[in-house]
């Protein structure tokens, strides 16, 4: 029998609602593995345990008395550490928020938990989310399960190694330029960015964030495989009274036409590895009924451009925040430096209104979209760096190329999964499937049926003393 942290959501969520384990066993379980491997890659910042139990008990006391059980009762999750969690501390990732304890749940948050989820830690992250690496002065290095010295990604780094590690079968992120598809790339797992205002960013008494990441940031679920991120999101798009975006929109829509078509798009510069993930998505989804072809969507180049735009003149509140050099860790600063020029490249000619150029493109898209629906593409045009390489100039000046497909669905407000298809040497690699805004349904199918061809890549157990050279339990 397999041990209970191997198990996805819906399979752990069964065995409780159907008696064959109690919600403590299930996070007793996770506890323990969290302390079996945790150390090896820093995923978990801060272990939840006893906050979790005390859940867990209500839940089976609640089961004894006959009591239905939530659709994800018993059922762990991570939370990356600059989402609100009741009585734990929402640091971003810095030093000097490491008291900043939230007095209540973000809006998703509390809807998972009165689905029956339990926080059981929370998931580390780089600097303001503000780096496709995770690492902090304050919680130390996230390392790749796979490979000790490649990154995990960034930001919900923690949490998507956390999840492929089997810490737990849910991870909790957002994303605001690849910042959940990108580390589940790196680790193996599955990631859904959901469409703007479909997931509620704040409530009544939260901060608001700067605009940049109201418009282009999204909350989001990790998971092992797709059925799992299906049930996280179902119980996550409640009320978001205090989000101006948020949008109560039905989680399925009509039927489309079959077959559906889908844009294959490569010739970003990716690496062959890259390259060689959307060919064999592609066979998968023909032999699945659907209609490939290769075609680009409009101006993706732009698309980049105008993201980078806006998160440059928005994505912080200047007034407010002091130089990043006398908050963030050193290393930081100098990924920050290193990074400039590229970034100030990646803008390109100036807009002289972003929002109304970015109107054009979002009407673009979206005529685009009517008659091919699905785009397949990679994450990343390039596999998970070395630790340490991003704080290269040289090797930094492509990076943005590389994201440009991926950041296009952050400005456009457009889903976006992310699927594994194997492994490229001693590395996961996974390819993402865009959709139109509140098509997540159409996305997950197709990444479902991409899936169902695959043998699954985790959990895995980072070996000791063998970095890049996991064990597959």
């Amino acid at each position: 029998m397999a041990e209970l942290w191997e198990s996805g959501a819906g399979e752990l969520a069964e065995l409780v609602r159907s008696g064959q384990v109690s919600c403590r066993e299930v996070v007793e379980a996770h506890l323990r593995r969290i302390d079996e491997v945790n150390g090896r890659v820093n995923a978990v910042t801060v272990v939840l345990g006893d906050a979790a139990l005390a859940a867990a008990d209500r839940t089976d006391r609640a089961l004894r008395r006959g009591e239905a059980a939530g659709p994800l009762a018993g059922v762990p999750m991570t939370v990356k550490e600059n989402i609100d969690v009741a009585g734990s501390a929402t640091t971003l990732g810095i030093v000097a928020l490491r008291d900043a304890v939230a007095e209540r749940d973000a809006p998703h948050i509390a809807e998972l938990r009165a689905a029956g989820a339990i926080p059981i830690g929370r998931g580390n992250m780089p600097e303001f989310g503000m780096r496709w690496h995770t690492g902090n002065d304050l919680r130390g290095v996230t390392r790749n399960p796979w490979s000790a010295e490649h990154t995990a990604g960034g930001s919900s780094g923690g949490d998507a190694a956390a999840v492929a590690a089997g810490m737990a079968p849910l991870g909790m992120g957002n994303d605001g330029a690849g910042s959940l598809r990108w580390p589940a790339r790196c680790c193996g797992v599955a990631a859904l960015k959901p469409s703007l205002g479909r997931v509620a960013l704040m409530g009544p008494g939260s901060r608001p964030a700067p605009f940049a990441f109201q418009l282009l940031s999204v909350h989001g679920p990790i998971a092992r495989r797709v059925d799992d991120l299906r049930l996280a999101f179902a119980h996550m798009c409640g009320p978001g009274d205090g989000d101006p975006w948020y949008a109560p929109v039905p989680l399925r829509g009509p039927r489309p036409a079959a077959p559906l078509r889908v844009a294959v798009v490569t010739g970003a510069g990716e690496d062959e590895a890259a390259r060689d993930a959307v060919r064999r998505a592609a066979e998968l989804l023909t032999g699945a009924g659907y209609e490939t072809e290769d075609r680009t969507p409009p101006a993706p180049a732009r698309a980049g451009a105008l993201h980078t735009q806006i998160m440059s003149a928005w994505g912080r509140v200047h007034e407010e925040q002091p130089p990043v050099e006398t908050v963030a860790s050193e290393e930081f600063a100098r990924f920050w430096a290193a990074f400039e020029e590229p970034w100030t490249r990646a803008a390109g000619e100036r807009a002289f209104d972003p929002m109304m150029e970015r109107a054009a493109l979002v009407s673009a898209w979206a005529a685009w979209m009517a008659e091919t629906p699905l785009i397949l593409a990679p994450v990343c045009g390039r596999p998970p760096f070395r630790i340490g390489a991003d704080l290269d100039p040289e090797w930094l000046a492509g990076w943005p190329a590389a994201l440009r497909v991926t950041v296009a669905a952050n400005l456009l407000g457009l889903p976006a999964v992310t699927v594994p298809t194997g492994r490229s040497g001693d590395l996961p690699e996974a390819v993402q499937i865009i959709g139109p805004r509140f098509r997540e349904d159409l996305c997950l199918d197709a990444a479902a049926a991409v899936e169902s061809a695959i043998p699954p890549l985790t959990p895995v157990t980072p070996r000791e003393g063998r970095p890049g050279q996991p064990t597959e339990e």
